[in-house]
């Protein structure tokens, strides 16, 4: 492959700079993880539908990464996407390194990598899965449920009624059930009832998780949480005519469920993502509205809880002490970051010396001014109505927090990459259509990959005082 060497002179190092076509960058973000990751050693648990990578760190071995064809999502931090995006945060590899490594010409012998080889384990047989044995009354999930947790009496009763809530024998756990298309129980989480120490709470063991605990109605609306208590807390705080809708909950931030539950309910077509209003929560409602656009589902709105969740909520209306929302720093800083940029004048044909000048400096801000300014004459040039504060507004309205995981040298790379693309496509002096829709394009995503900086940097600034991160209901268009 050709490319073109640029030097930082900031950094002082020689990068290597190279022009792949965009067939080629689709053809290596589209790879097939699985097998490739199988052909260079790794080691891979079939799960479900999906498969999760064995690893070891300095903490310990995990299994967090969970691998569906080219896509991925590591649960533990949070962060996905498609092949590329994985060679470059799981083996520390530039954009170029993982496009060529993808494509077939390996580097990876000479590559150092990120995390340990797991050992390679036996495959054991999945267990059968067997609810808990009840207990022969609800005396504990009752005073825990209604006493501790505020939830009514009437939500606690009519899903006691439905045996997808119980109280098991043993340990006189709270037990979850969620069931099957035909009210078979395929799932069941476990919740302790104790009121002090560490809370326990747990999966059993064989249990299917495209089920979980749920109510299903007539209409078309879906509410979604990240744990059953959040959603009987939710029913209690807003009771009215709730049975005609749906609920479920996550026992976690994994889709597998909802997925499922849409799949065999064709009436829900409407989503409401009720998750915890704290950074994991706000992140998953981003990621889930991003995975439900892809299903072709697109009546998407988020309910925020005044608390950190519903539950929260409840407390504090019942006079106990409440955890309080958890604003998203870095989503915050980021937006008020796009929301202050300012147009700047310039001659296009200094564009590419403007960005290149800013970029030696890191003047990640006036990058972000200059690229954008950039997008808005290219839009217009190629016969779109812009102008800056549409587009500035953009940035904010589409930035996806959870995308936004990588490393301060990692986010550096996605810029420089972006501004070097931008400089290209400045030079070659091409005046059609598709060519200034294209450069408009990519002044754009440099604009962002520039603001995403600016917020890396604010994140290791001293703390400020903090203002709520949003209103209490949005819609995810």
């Amino acid at each position: 492959m050709h490319g073109i060497i640029h030097v930082n002179q900031e950094r002082g190092d020689t990068m290597p700079y190279i022009e792949f076509t965009q067939e080629q960058k689709e053809q290596a973000n589209n790879t097939d993880l699985v097998s490739f990751l199988q052909m260079r050693g790794e080691t891979l648990k079939p799960c479900g539908r999906e498969y999760k990578l064995i690893y070891c760190d300095e903490s310990g071995k995990h299994d967090s990464i969970t691998i569906n064809g080219s896509k991925w999502f590591d649960h533990k931090n949070q962060t996905g996407g498609g092949a590329v995006k994985f060679m470059q945060e799981f083996y520390g590899m530039t954009f170029p390194e993982a496009v060529q490594e993808l494509l077939g010409c390996t580097i990876m012998p000479e590559y150092s990598r990120k995390y340990e080889r797991s050992p390679p384990e036996r495959s054991e047989p999945k267990k059968a899965f067997h609810l808990p044995e009840r207990n022969q009354n609800m005396h504990r999930v009752y005073a825990y449920l209604i006493k501790s947790r505020f939830i009514s009496p009437e939500i606690v009763d009519y899903f006691a009624h439905q045996h997808t809530l119980y109280e098991d024998a043993q340990y006189h756990n709270a037990v979850f059930v969620g069931l099957d298309e035909n009210g078979i129980p395929r799932q069941a989480h476990k919740r302790s009832t104790a009121t002090f120490g560490k809370s326990f709470r747990m999966t059993c063991t064989g249990s299917d998780t495209r089920y979980s605990f749920a109510h299903f109605g007539e209409s078309n609306r879906l509410y979604v949480f990240e744990a059953p208590i959040d959603m009987l807390s939710f029913l209690t705080l807003y009771p009215q005519n709730w049975q005609e809708h749906s609920y479920i909950a996550m026992n976690g931030v994994y889709e597998n469920a909802i997925l499922k539950a849409l799949e065999t309910h064709r009436n829900l077509q409407e989503i409401v993502l009720c998750t915890d209003n704290d950074e994991g929560g706000i992140e998953a409602a981003y990621r889930l509205a991003d995975i439900l656009h892809e299903h072709d589902y697109h009546k998407i709105s988020r309910i925020l809880p005044e608390m950190k969740d519903f539950n929260e909520m409840l407390k504090a209306l019942n006079g106990a002490e409440a955890l309080p929302a958890v604003p998203h720093q870095r989503l915050q800083i980021y937006r008020e970051t796009a929301n202050s940029l300012h147009e700047i004048y310039y001659e296009p044909q200094n564009l590419s010396d403007m960005l290149r000048e800013f970029h030696s400096r890191n003047e990640y801000t006036l990058i972000a001014e200059s690229a954008l300014a950039g997008s808005v004459f290219f839009l217009q040039k190629a016969g779109f109505s812009a102008d800056f504060e549409t587009l500035k507004r953009k940035l904010g309205r589409e930035y996806r927090p959870h995308t936004d995981k990588g490393s301060k040298p990692s986010k550096w790379r996605n810029l420089d990459r972006k501004v070097m693309q931008s400089i290209s496509l400045l030079y070659r002096g091409e005046y059609a259509e598709k060519s200034d829709v294209q450069t408009a394009k990519t002044l754009y995503e440099t604009a962002d990959c520039a603001v995403r900086m600016c917020a890396e940097e604010a994140m290791s600034a001293p703390a400020q005082e903090e203002e709520p991160e949003e209103s209490q209901s949005q819609a995810y268009g």
